[in-house]
Parts: C-alpha cells; sequence; structure tokens
C-alpha cells in the first residue's frame, strides 16, 4: 500500500510567506496559498493551519530569519557602533534589492494591516515591530551612547528602517533609499562625537591634579 505523499514543510511555509509578503494579509485567500504551496485547501489546513495560523507561523518564520541577520550585523556595536548600524541597514537594502522577493518587509506591512488582524496576530506584528527597537536600543547602548539617545535613536532607526521597505514598494530608487539612510547615519555619528566629548570632559575633570 502507498503512503501518503509527502511534501517539503520548509519550501510550503516559505511559499506561503512569500504569498502573503506579496500581496497581504488581507488580500491573500486559502485558495491564493492553496496555490502557492501546492498543497489543497484540505492539507493546509492539517498541516499548516488556518489562515490566521498560517500567517503567525510566517510572521515568526519572517523575524527570526532576518532577526538572525540583524543581529550579525549589529554584532560588532561595542567596538563599532556606525559599521553597525550601517551593516544593519545594510540587510534590509540587500533584502529590497533581490529580484527574488517581494518589495517590502512582511512585518511592515502586517503592521500597517493591524486595524484588519485578529487581535492574536496584530499583537504578533506589534512584538515584532518592539523586537527591533530592542536589539538597536541594546546595539546602541553597547556602543556607549546615554539611556536617552540609545532610546530616541532606535525608535529612529527601526521607523527608517520600515520606511525603506514602504519607499520601495513605491518605487524610490536605491540611490533615494541609501541617501535616507545616510542621513540616519551622520546624525548618530553626530551623536557618538558628542558622547565622546562628554566622556572625555568627565575624565578630565575626575583626573587628579598634579603636584607643583
Amino acid at each position: 500500500m502507498a503512503g501518503k505523499k509527502q511534501f517539503d514543510m520548509d519550501a510550503a511555509l516559505d511559499a506561503a510567506m512569500i504569498q502573503f509578503w506579496r500581496a497581504g494579509y488581507a488580500d491573500t485567500s486559502v485558495d491564493d496559498l492553496s496555490r502557492a504551496t501546492g498543497l489543497n485547501r484540505s492539507s493546509i489546513y492539517s498541516s499548516l493551519g488556518d489562515k490566521d495560523t498560517l500567517f503567525l507561523r510566517c510572521l515568526d518564520r519572517y523575524a527570526a530569519r532576518y532577526g538572525d541577520k540583524y543581529d550579525a550585523a549589529l554584532s560588532c556595536a561595542a567596538s563599532e557602533p556606525l559599521a553597525a548600524v550601517r551593516a544593519f541597514f545594510d540587510v534590509t537594502l540587500e533584502r529590497i534589492a533581490d529580484p527574488e522577493l517581494p518589495d517590502g518587509c512582511l512585518i511592515a506591512q502586517s503592521a500597517m494591516a493591524i486595524p484588519v488582524l485578529r487581535p492574536a496576530v496584530a499583537a504578533y506584528a506589534k512584538k515584532a515591530l518592539g523586537c527591533q527597537r530592542a536589539r538597536l536600543r541594546a546595539a546602541l547602548k553597547a556602543g556607549r551612547l546615554t539611556d536617552r539617545d540609545a532610546d530616541a535613536f532606535a525608535e529612529h532607526a527601526a521607523a527608517v528602517n520600515q520606511s525603506l521597505a514602504v519607499m520601495s514598494r513605491a518605487g524610490s530608487s536605491p540611490a533615494q533609499l541609501l541617501a535616507v539612510v545616510g542621513v540616519t547615519v551622520d546624525a548618530l555619528s553626530q551623536a557618538l562625537r558628542a558622547t565622546r566629548r562628554v566622556e572625555e570632559n568627565r575624565g578630565r575633570s575626575h583626573s587628579p591634579m598634579k603636584a607643583t
């Protein structure tokens, strides 16, 4: 007796993720997911879950995949904070430039769709955005920004990162996206220089006076 036809779970989840990413949650039907994954409706429900469950799995997959890349990019923040933030944005710019992937960002799209998402899905989208701010804040703190500046730049950099995805969907060129990143990195550079000056001045003021 022949066994049940097997399928590649990872490939199916990737296909579903791309479908949600390309069309958005609201404009993706179970039939769309069936065509994308090659699975019939009953197989989707039994193996991948209903639409909301599958969407959550795709968000989790997306967040983990790019979260790992963002974490790797920011890993040098303690010694090279500017290079780390540039590398963080490079992850987004490289994703945007990849012709095999849809434009934009699945997390950003999900955030914009929060009014039509069910509470559990909306909460996950908010959590994913919060994780991005948290990883940026930790990296900027490691780069020796003050708590206040780390909070402000984390909010700003996360917002810029999401805007890059939206701008790419609206047809902005790579040069325009790079210009937006450049403004943010320049502002961060100025804040880091100001922090270093404060630390140097504090260090001098606490140095013991030489005997005459």
